[in-house]
């Protein structure tokens, strides 16, 4: 179960994003739909939240949010360019206005030395303007890295709303 300060987290940025009439679709890899529950147990997120995709695998980020799957093959799926490719193909097949993904290493296997566990890429996408990803490695036992991923991911979608012209 997440934290209340990250559902905090998550109605802030559903205000937010509802203020300035952006729509939103998740590509979820290593926190496995935790983004869009925080979101969704907000009343009224429907009319914001248009699609969650959980992207588990690496078949399903191919499928589901047209991940390459050269792409995944070249780089691995924890990485910088699979998060940015999740976080647009959100955008691309949900029609939503910006994509947010999360790809990493939860622990407590599956770390290797060059991708450790607590290893995790969150990559925003917000039409017309640049994808913005962010590195990060997070301590503590899988269920940790997974909501300090899905605190930060609302953060992060917070920042880029912010950075936005006034409307």
């Amino acid at each position: 179960m997440l934290p209340p300060e990250t559902l905090e987290q998550a109605e802030l940025l559903l205000a937010i994003l509802q203020a300035r009439r952006i729509t939103l679709a998740t590509a979820e890899s290593c926190t496995g739909g935790l983004v869009s529950a925080a979101v969704t147990a907000i009343a009224g997120s429907s009319a914001t939240l248009l699609a969650g995709y959980v992207t588990y695998s690496n078949e399903a980020k191919a499928k589901s949010v047209g991940v390459d799957a050269g792409l995944i093959d070249r780089v691995g799926a924890v990485s910088a360019e699979v998060a940015q490719a999740m976080a647009e193909g959100a955008v691309r097949e949900s029609g939503a206005t910006m994509g947010l993904s999360t790809t990493g290493v939860a622990g407590p296997g599956g770390g290797t030395a060059t991708k450790p566990v607590g290893l995790v890429y969150i990559g925003v996408a917000l039409r017309g303007r640049p994808t913005r990803v962010e590195r990060h490695v997070f301590p503590g036992d899988r269920m940790q890295v997974r909501a300090a991923t899905v605190a930060t991911a609302f953060r992060i979608a917070a920042e880029e709303v912010a950075a936005l012209p006034a409307a």
